[in-house]
């Protein structure tokens, strides 16, 4: 048999270990990986949002000026730059005009030829006239002495051949006339295109406003259409930012918006949805629209980032929750809801959310339900959890 110490010592020592065991578990169970999850919840009840939408824009200017040629030429010299404050007519840039002025001085010499041209014409018609008036007068002349009997009707075939004849003439001269009249008609016309595109080499402002860019510079061959300069109206700039589709349904002209510059960081500037574009981007799943500002900062950059903010209508009342209560789990996007002390989780379909953290619930939970907000790590449907009034640490 075992001596009695020996078996003493092995008892303590095994309550020791049954001791220790159970330490152990406690610790684990309690404060160790196997301790319930601490959470905080909430109740879910009904209430009105007042939702916004968040976007991204860019600074555009809504009326923009693309000054350049209307054909192919070489830009002789600019005679504005970046910056620079323009007027109506005032003269920015110049082409070169290469052979305009040579061709212009052989149609004004055309035109005065055919001036000329028609002078002489002029000229033939009243001959013409008046050899067919002598003709009437002869023909009027010989048919009283043919009455009379003086000479043979062959005398008379005469005259009414010579009237004939001076009435071709002058019909002819007409046709001259009205012929050289086109030709100097038509080379006025294209002294007119001439002039016209001897004014096109002069780009002029047809706005005030600001150059904003310079497209090309003396000595760049620019083709019809080509931009030389970009003219911007200073007075017209507005954001045009991009929204989210999927969140997009109310967004309407006129709404209240906020916008921050990213130059200007720390201070709201206070604007209105001035248009919401028809056509979205198929790409990105985003939807435009045009944000007028009340009073934009000097010095602001047409390019700049801004941030945007739309308040869309009040909502009716509806079941809300805490937008930080929602999770994705395994792709579906709900909360985790109390159900008999276990953790269910219930997949939601969600409206409009607002600023303060708040997101409509439209189909997924009932009033009185109890969901879950934070919790202290990932959970599931078997994680135990306390429910806590906060998970921040209190101080002693």
């Amino acid at each position: 048999m075992m001596p009695r110490r020996s078996l003493l010592r092995s008892v303590s020592l095994g309550l020791l270990g049954v001791s220790l065991l159970a330490a152990v578990v406690y610790v684990m169970r309690t404060t160790g990986p196997l301790a319930p999850v601490p959470v905080t919840v909430t109740t879910v009840s009904e209430d009105t949002l007042a939702p916004t939408l968040f976007g991204i824009g860019v600074v555009e200017a809504q009326r923009s000026y693309l000054i350049g040629p209307t054909g192919a030429a070489r830009v002789l010299r600019v005679r504005v730059d970046v910056g620079d404050h323009v007027e109506p007519g005032q003269l920015l840039a110049e082409l070169d005009p290469i052979d305009l002025d040579e061709r212009l001085r052989a149609i004004d010499a055309s035109l005065r030829r055919a001036g000329s041209t028609i002078a002489a014409v002029q000229a033939q018609q009243a001959d013409t006239q008046a050899r067919r008036e002598l003709a009437a007068a002869n023909l009027r002349r010989y048919g009283d002495l043919e009455r009379q009997g003086f000479i043979s009707s062959g005398a008379m075939d005469g005259k009414r051949q010579e009237l004939a004849s001076a009435e071709a003439g002058v019909r002819s001269a007409q046709a001259n006339l009205a012929a050289a009249r086109h030709d100097r008609e038509r080379l006025q016309a294209e002294r007119a295109g001439l002039l016209q595109q001897r004014d096109n080499t002069r780009l002029l402002a047809t706005r005030a406003g600001i150059v904003l860019s310079r497209e090309a510079e003396p000595g760049s061959t620019v083709v019809a259409g080509q931009a030389v300069l970009r003219v911007i109206d200073p007075a017209s700039l507005w954001i045009r930012a991009r929204f989210d589709q999927a969140r997009s349904g109310a967004l309407a002209a006129d709404l209240a918006a906020t916008v921050v510059l990213r130059s200007k960081e720390e201070q709201s500037l206070t604007g209105r949805v001035a248009r919401v574009e028809m056509q979205g981007d198929s790409v990105t799943e985003e939807r435009m629209a045009q944000i007028t500002v009340d009073a934009l900062p000097a010095g602001t950059a047409v390019g700049e980032m801004a941030e945007v903010t739309v308040s869309l209508p009040t909502t009716l009342p509806a079941l809300v929750v805490p937008n930080a209560a929602i999770r994705r789990v395994d792709g579906r996007l709900g909360v985790w809801r109390l159900q008999d002390d276990s953790l269910q989780f219930v997949e939601l379909r969600l409206g409009q959310s607002s600023l303060d953290g708040r997101v409509q619930v439209l189909d997924g939970l009932a009033s009185g339900d109890q969901v879950v907000v934070y919790s202290a790590k990932t959970l599931d449907a078997g994680s135990r959890i306390a429910i806590r009034p906060s998970l921040v640490a209190q101080k002693p």
